[in-house]
This record gives C-alpha cells, structure tokens and sequence, in this order.
C-alpha cells in the first residue's frame, strides 16, 4: 500500500517573488537608483534607458510607465537623491545658533563628503556639460540646487555679519567662494581623480579652501586697524 505523502512533500514548494512581482511604489525608487549608477559611470548621452531598465530588473517598457525620458530620470535623481542632503543642511542652519564660521564649515564638510565620496558627485558635471543641450535641465538645477545653495550660504554670511563674527562682505560673492572648492572637488573626483599619480584627500581639500575663506571672512578685532 502506497504511503501517504507527508505534508512537506504534498506543499509545492514555494518560489521567491520574482524581482518583477514587487510592489509598483517601490520601482520608482530602484528606477532613480538604476539611473544614477548608470549616469555616474558613463555620463548622461552615453547612458541608456536599456541599460538603465536592466539595472532596475525591469524592461524598458515598464521603464517607460514611470519615466518618458533621460530627462525625466536625471531629474528625480536630483529631487529624490540630492535635495533631501540639501534640506538637511538647510535644517542645520534653521537651528543651530552657535558660532556661524563653525556651522559653514560643518555644512561645507557635509555637502563635501557627500559629493566626493558617493555617485551624486557626478550630477555636477553632467549638469556643466549638457547645460548648453538641455536649457531646461539646466535652468531646473540651477534653481532647485545652485540657487538653494547659494542661498544657505549667504544667509549664514549675513547671519555672521549681525553678530560681528565676519567683517561688512557681499554674502551673495561670499557664497560663491564657499561653494567653489565643493564645486571643484565634484569635477575633479569624477574627471582627474583617476589618473593623479599623487592623490589628494578631497575633503581635506575643502576643509583648507573654507578656513581660508573663514579667516578671510573674520572680523578685525576690537581696536584693531582694518
């Protein structure tokens, strides 16, 4: 007479959820994260959808229900991946009422250490050099991002003027000085960096480049000549 089959034999055996069987609000999001990797390692007009669709486990087709274009794409890496870091330092700012030079130069470290060591680096170049064949894209950053940033910083500078911590300086010029080296470490990391027989530690290079700013930024002491 036959056995009975067990109950572990009588179950089918139950197979892991296909990558396309996952819950559609968590696509956009391995979407954004596909494009990024794909921008970051070969640029915006070499990078393609397909690519950028395998990376997600999806087709292009799917692809295509989220995102109608590279253009589309870039910009949610910006709005999902870059300007939550940005608000944050803005919260930063909002709060801390301790000594200004101290807080710009936490923020700058921060904003730093993000663009240095991680794939956002990349957004800043691409976004120089498809500025001239993408006018929207580049008019989109510079409002979300440059001009987020501009403004953080020369509200810290005017902050620090009040309190007589910084001497009498244009905040907007100002603003753009600290933002510089951030800038440069972006470009070099993700264009020189490879190739340097010496290498350089990238925040230490935007730590030098804002206490110079800072020291140029501090106020003469009381009873000293200008």
């Amino acid at each position: 007479m036959p056995r009975a089959p067990t109950q572990a034999a009588a179950e089918p055996k139950r197979r892991p959820p296909k990558r396309w069987h996952r819950r559609r609000d968590a696509r956009p999001a391995e979407i954004v994260a596909a494009a990024l990797g794909a921008f970051a390692e070969r640029g915006f007009a070499a990078a393609r959808l397909d690519d950028i669709a395998a990376r997600a486990g999806i087709t292009k087709g799917t692809l295509y229900l989220y995102f109608p274009n590279k253009e589309a794409l870039l910009k949610a890496v910006v709005e999902t991946a870059l300007l939550p870091n940005l608000a944050q330092a803005e919260t930063l700012a909002a709060r801390d009422a301790g000594a200004v030079g101290t807080l710009v130069a936490a923020i700058a470290t921060q904003i730093g250490r993000i663009i240095a060591t991680t794939p956002l680096g990349a957004i800043p170049k691409i976004m120089l050099a498809e500025a001239g064949n993408f006018p929207d894209l580049a008019r989109f950053y510079l409002n979300a991002v440059i001009g987020r940033g501009l403004r953080l910083f020369g509200t810290l500078v005017r902050r620090g003027i009040a309190a007589g911590e910084f001497r009498a300086v244009d905040p907007e010029a100002t603003a753009r000085l600290i933002i510089a080296p951030i800038l440069m470490t972006a470009l070099w990391q993700n264009s020189f960096a490879a190739y340097e027989e010496t290498k350089h530690d990238p925040a230490d290079f935007i730590a030098r480049s804002i206490d110079l700013v800072l020291r140029g930024l501090a106020a003469a002491p009381r009873g000293a000549q200008p």
